[in-house]
Parts: C-alpha cells; structure tokens; sequence
C-alpha cells in the first residue's frame, strides 16, 4: 500500500511489481488537497484467466470495503486448484508430480528457424532430464543485451509469464556468463540454468562408470568455479585465531581453493584411468583384432546398433544421452575372424567447453578405431545439421582423415524413395538398428574396409560373403 501524490491510478510499474514479487494486493490511495480521495487496487488472477493480473475500478477511499483474509483465501484455493488440474494433465507413475517446470529461453540474432531448430532440441534435452516444459519463448533483438541477454522488461514479462504458469526452471539455450546468472538471479528467485548446464545434469544422471563419473565431475566443476560468487555475511573472515591471524581468507576463496583442489585430484585420477585404458588397448593390439567405432549425433540408435550386432545388453532408451558409458562387445565374422566393437557418447553441437575437455581422454581412443561407423538418424528432419556437427567434433578431435561409413538408421521411419536418394548423395548404407535382415550390406562394407585393405590376420583373399549367419553375432 502507498500513496499517488497525483491521484493517479496503479501504473505499469506498481503492476510488474505485483507480478513479481507475488503480492497479495497492491493498492495506491491517490491524494487530493492533501486528503485520500480514491483507491486503486489490483491483484494476481489463477492462470489461464483472460488477464494476469485484475485491476479493480477506483473507489472513493471513505467507502473502500474489502475482507481481506477471506477474499486472498479464496483466491489462493483457485490458484492451487487450477494448477492441480495442469498437473494433472502430466501423466505420472504415482500420481504427485515433482518434476521440474521449466521455460525455454531462446535470445539470438540467428535467423528465426535455426532458433526453433535449436529449440525444439533443447525441449528434448529436458525430456532427458526429466523436465516439463510449460512454454517457449523466442527473442531476436537488434542488440543483445549484456547484461540480460534480453531486454529488462521483456525479461521481466517472461518471468511474471513462468510465475503465473508455476514454472520452477528458466532455461536458456544461449550459454550465460556468471554476471548474467547474477544479474537475472537479482529480479527473481526461480532457477536460472542454460543449456550447458543442463547437458551437464543429463551427463551427471547417466554416468554409472567410474570412468564416466570423473569426467562429468570435472566438467561441472569447471563450469561452476568462475560462478562462484559471495555474498552479504558469506564474504566475512573465516580465519583468525593462533595460526589463522593476518590476511586471513574470505569464505568465497576457500570454497574456490577446494573446488580447484578438487580439479587437480580429478584430473590425476583421469590420467591413472587413461593408464589403464592404454594397457587394454595394448593387449589388443598384441591380438591384431580390428576395432570398430560406432560414432554419431546423440539419439541416432548407436546402443541399440551394437545390441543388435552383438546380441548384447547394453542399456537403450528414446531419449538424448541415454548412454555416457563406453561399451565395447566383439562381433565374429566367416573365416573365424573379429572385430571389436564400440559405442562412444553422442555428440551433440555446442557441445560445452569442459564437457568436451573432460571427454577428450575418452573420445581420444578413436584415434586407435581401424574403421568408424557415422551412424545418422534419417527420420530427424535436422539430420544434415547433425552430421555437420559431428563432423566439425571429429576435425577437433583430428580425425577428419579416418575411415568411415555414412549409416544411415531408422530407415523404418522414413519415407524409402526419400531415403534411397539421400543415401546416394551421401554414398550411404541404409539399416533399422531394430531389424538385423537390414544389416548384411554394413557388415559386408565393414569386411570390406578392414580386410581388403588393411594386413590383419585371416585369409585377406576371402572373398566378403552376402550374409553373416547369425551363429556370428555374439
């Protein structure tokens, strides 16, 4: 409640505050020879009413009548009934749904369908991580704005839009810099996360290796130590005393210290796990057994590829990042010969910075695969952007020049007159990583790659068979 010296009624600004700082009601008692005259009062609305916000006609200040704690109880009860039936639209194993709800956040001077491209990929990243997501909002400004990314009062419509909605998340699929976090975090008190954190809690969830684990740990926190901030009492000094007097340290640099304390253990228990892996790549290359690497953008069916070939068991789901771990199985060939063969982690484009650090170690035993396997996703209507971005991590990695097969999976998805001219442009083999009746053509071009041409072991003569019967796939 204040005061208009003017008389005049609630402006834009007394409104934005209502929405954001969630208040009851706001009121402004205008003043008329130094007397109240009129009252001007507005309040929230449940969501998916005509307006966000109900302001109330004026009403001389002598006759303003309102029984305040009944009307805000009833209307808190048609707030939480409303978002009861949201909630309920979301189907859940138990009934009560605890996930996350989230807007996604697109600020870019790209052209207006890569932003959406971008987008509907990031709605599938927070499929994976276990996010609903309530609405999109997309923004091309002239100028991005330092500090917000967006302009303030867009900023602020579209965290007034997450509050009506319940959203607890705002994420972004631009990367923020760590004044950015602060300064958005300073207008409102939900989460604000971008897309690299993101990827990294679907990293954090899916690591079960130790191998895995490292990794993501590291990567996390190289992304949090420069977002590392203090603040009020948090800064005061903790030090002092026998031993601890003099310049002491700041809270916020002892917390700094342990997480790059902790980035060196992590990295020294890395190069002892890329020890172990070089000794097991030692031993097969003692063995003269060609390895196969299956590689391609995350979602492409590579899990389901190896389980297929392999008749193995390694874990599968519809979703982007389903598998971090690396998974190698042997697959047996006529003439008694082998191939062993690998799953690598998805790629995915922009992948973040330490991210990739992280896996560099990991990534890195390509360069030791004979043959790689590009496996695609036909039926994504964003497949040539996915080999692109695959292509652009394996020049990073350089392995630009190592042999490869364009695979094109899921054909059973997709259109066959389509995919047959498509797999021309691209010289590409075309499979369902679900049915191994499509595979004798990548298996004879596997054959081919390996034993035509390279001086393994087994009769290089052979002449590649039409069909592996299946007693090989083991």
């Amino acid at each position: 409640m204040h005061t208009h010296l003017k008389n005049e009624p609630l402006s834009q600004d007394d409104l934005t505050d209502l929405a954001l700082l969630r208040l009851d009601i706001i009121a402004a008692i205008g003043v008329k020879d130094s007397l109240p005259d009129n009252i001007y009062t507005a309040h929230l609305t449940p969501q998916g009413s005509e307006k966000p916000v109900d302001v109330s006609p004026a009403v001389s200040f002598h006759r303003f009548n309102l029984d305040f704690i009944p009307f805000i109880e009833s209307l808190e009860e048609e707030m939480d009934r409303k978002r009861s039936f949201d909630r309920s639209e979301i189907p859940t194993r138990s009934g009560k749904d605890s996930r996350e709800r989230a807007i996604l956040i697109s600020v870019s001077k790209k052209p207006k369908y890569e932003q959406e491209d971008s987008l509907e990929e990031l709605k599938e990243l927070a499929f994976s991580s276990d996010v609903v997501v309530l609405d999109t909002v997309i923004q091309r400004p002239k100028d991005i704005n330092p500090k917000y990314l967006m302009g303030e009062g867009k900023l602020k419509d579209v965290i007034i839009n997450a509050l009506n909605k319940g959203a607890t998340l705002l994420i972004f699929d631009q990367d923020l810099n760590p004044s950015q976090v602060k300064a958005i975090g300073e207008i409102t008190e939900i989460k604000v996360i971008d897309r690299s954190q993101l990827i990294l809690d679907i990293f954090a969830r899916r690591a079960h290796s130790r191998d895995g684990k490292v990794q993501v740990e590291l990567a996390q926190l190289k992304y949090r130590l420069p977002r590392l901030t203090g603040k009020g009492t948090a800064m005061s000094r903790l030090m002092g005393g026998i031993g601890g007097r003099g310049p002491g340290e700041m809270k916020l640099e002892i917390d700094r210290r342990r997480v790059r304390d902790r980035i060196t253990l992590l990295e020294n228990e890395l190069k002892s796990l890329g020890e172990a892996r070089k000794q097991r790549k030692q031993r097969r290359v003692e063995k003269r057994i060609p390895i196969v690497s299956i590689i391609g953008y995350t979602n492409a069916g590579k899990s389901t590829l190896l389980n297929s070939l392999t008749k193995s068991g390694v874990f599968v789901e519809d979703k982007m990042f389903a598998t971090l771990d690396t998974a190698s199985r042997r697959l047996r060939f006529p003439k008694e010969r082998d191939v062993i063969i690998t799953d690598t982690v998805g790629f995915i484009r922009d992948l973040p910075k330490d991210l990739m650090t992280a896996f560099k170690s990991t990534l890195e035993e390509l360069q030791d695969a004979d043959l790689l396997l590009h496996l695609v996703d036909i039926s994504n209507p964003r497949f040539e952007q996915q080999m692109e971005s695959v292509e652009n991590i394996l020049r990073e990695l350089n392995l630009s020049d190592k042999k490869r097969i364009i695979v094109f999976n899921k054909t059973d998805k997709a259109a066959e007159d389509e995919i047959k001219n498509i797999a021309l442009r691209y010289n590409a083999i075309c499979i369902s990583a679900l049915s191994q009746s499509t595979f004798n053509p990548l298996l004879d071009a596997i054959e081919k790659n390996i034993w035509d041409n390279e001086n393994f072991e087994g009769d290089r003569s052979h002449k590649s068979t039409s069909q592996v019967d299946s007693n090989y796939l083991r």
